[in-house]
């Protein structure tokens, strides 16, 4: 199992310049690699790999301008893309695609993209990590190599290698080390069932009678400070414009997205550890955001919340800490009421004259045939385990009213108070 810390590069305006030219140069590398394996695509029908583009643009220039095994690793990455697309050619001969898939298309001309350096090409040496930049350089330049720190909470030993990330007129380096493996007793016939939302970005409830809201309504304040901002900006400029202050801004707003996916994604896990739950049930409609029609502004704040990278890094650990993750469409779960056993049809399968046997009385709040009061997120989180029980065999006795009404809340973020 990898594991991957990235960190801001924080360097001399030398270095700058050398990491500037080497993700531009392989910018380029990537294009021409694109243009081969199109072409070869077009022409013989044949699926270019990273090798085969390896072998090919060894006597390119753009390849030359940098480290050989570094530029070798953008070939192997347009390879990757390739590989991909012949996947998703598999699965739309076999009718499971809704769009036709497209083959890997160019980067933006003059921009910039990875460069990789796998560990064995690397030194330390006094706490600096030296990056070697190949013998063209040296001859064009008098450049050899050029130095970055080593973080001091990694080992040097368990590093397999190191990215460079631009991203918004940033760099980043991104280690990627081995990670031991753990083992964690669960129990896959312990289940949490997740309703995604705005104001409650994540409603989990299992059926071990526990329940969680982690809360979205801090997270859509970013994201509208950031609209208003971009907004204010861009007032009365040209189509297009783009701004230090624009790339600054959107690059906080990034990274506040990405701390909020492992902060809530971590959340999530660490209860089921915590209560031995070995599967997730998460309700999700492919496409939502595509068709979504809910207004102007509720579809901006909806679409620019990440919960479908949240969604994945919720997978990725589980399948690290060996818990079972199942996907599962949601439709008429936020409808129906979980304890008056409501049936749950299949989106655009609803029978004739199915009604719900409860209502939401207001926003947050719903009301089952006898009265009881539970909350309306809590429900939808439960009626989507109750989609896949009979299939997985899961009981849902554990789930019941005291869950359902009274769920703990979360907060991402907690503002400190100062010290009297």
């Amino acid at each position: 199992m990898f594991g991957c810390q990235q960190i801001l590069i924080k360097t001399d305006k030398d270095t700058q310049a050398i990491i500037e030219y080497l993700c531009t140069e392989s910018n380029t590398l990537y294009n021409c690699s694109v243009y081969y394996g199109r072409q070869i695509w077009f022409k013989t029908r044949k699926i270019v790999t990273g090798f085969d583009l390896t072998s090919e643009m060894k006597t390119n220039k753009h390849f030359n301008a940098g480290y050989a095994s570094s530029m070798q690793q953008t070939c192997i990455n347009v390879g990757e893309a390739f590989k991909s697309f012949k996947q998703l050619l598999a699965k739309a001969k076999k009718d499971t695609l809704d769009q036709k898939p497209k083959v890997p298309n160019y980067r933006k001309p003059g921009g910039m993209f990875t460069i990789t350096y796998p560990k064995k090409w690397l030194k330390l040496k006094n706490n600096l990590i030296r990056f070697p930049l190949g013998n063209q350089v040296k001859a064009w330049f008098g450049i050899t190599d050029f130095h970055l720190p080593m973080p001091s909470n990694l080992n040097w030993t368990e590093i397999k290698e190191i990215r460079i990330l631009p991203r918004n007129r940033c760099f980043y380096a991104e280690f990627i080390y081995q990670q031991p493996t753990k083992t964690f007793e669960t129990d896959q016939a312990k289940v949490l069932g997740i309703d995604h939302g705005i104001n409650n970005w994540l409603t989990c409830v299992s059926n071990v009678g526990t329940s969680i809201i982690i809360d979205g309504l801090h997270l859509k304040s970013l994201n509208q400070w950031y609209n208003k901002s971009v907004a204010k900006i861009k007032e009365n400029k040209p189509q297009g414009f783009w701004s230090n202050r624009l790339a600054a801004i959107t690059e906080k707003r990034n990274r506040q997205m990405r701390d909020a996916v492992n902060k809530a994604a971590i959340i999530v896990i660490n209860h089921c550890l915590e209560n031995k739950i070995g599967s997730i049930v998460f309700g999700w409609n492919t496409g939502q955001k595509d068709s979504s029609n809910m207004g102007k502004k509720n579809n901006q704040k909806f679409i620019q919340i990440p919960t479908a990278r949240l969604k994945s890094r919720i997978e990725q650990l589980c399948e690290q800490y060996d818990i079972k993750f199942i996907e599962t469409e949601e439709s008429y779960t936020s409808k129906a009421s979980f304890l008056d056993n409501d049936s749950l049809p299949k989106f655009g399968a609803k029978p004739e004259g199915w009604k719900s046997s409860g209502i939401r009385v207001k926003r947050g709040l719903f009301k089952t045939s006898t009265g009881i009061k539970i909350n309306a997120d809590c429900n939808g989180a439960a009626n989507i385990i109750r989609k896949v029980a009979m299939m997985a065999k899961f009981n849902l006795a554990g789930i019941g009213r005291g869950c359902l009404s009274q769920p703990k809340k979360v907060l991402l973020w907690t503002i400190k108070k100062s010290p009297a």
